[in-house]
């Protein structure tokens, strides 16, 4: 990899949303992916973000209870 294609940890983290999000062209990925399997620091940042937002599908997915729905739609009606 030349000089011009390395990727410091500054931009990767600029860019890791959007890395993660598959919005990057080929070139940036393909930098960010060196990057990521050199540089432990920011792999492990990649990784946490992957988990949050694994986890926060998740949590999408369950239901409100019905308790909390019942008192929600009462103060929504009073609004």
């Amino acid at each position: 990899m030349t000089e011009h294609e390395r990727i410091e940890c500054e931009e990767v983290v600029a860019h890791l949303l959007d890395y993660l999000d598959g919005e990057l062209d080929a070139e940036k990925r393909v930098q960010i992916d060196r990057h990521l399997e050199a540089c432990r620091g920011c792999y492990s940042r990649a990784e946490f973000e992957r988990e949050l937002r694994r986890r926060l599908r998740e949590l999408g997915k369950e239901s409100a209870p019905e308790t909390l729905r019942r008192r929600l739609k009462t103060v929504l009606d009073d609004f």
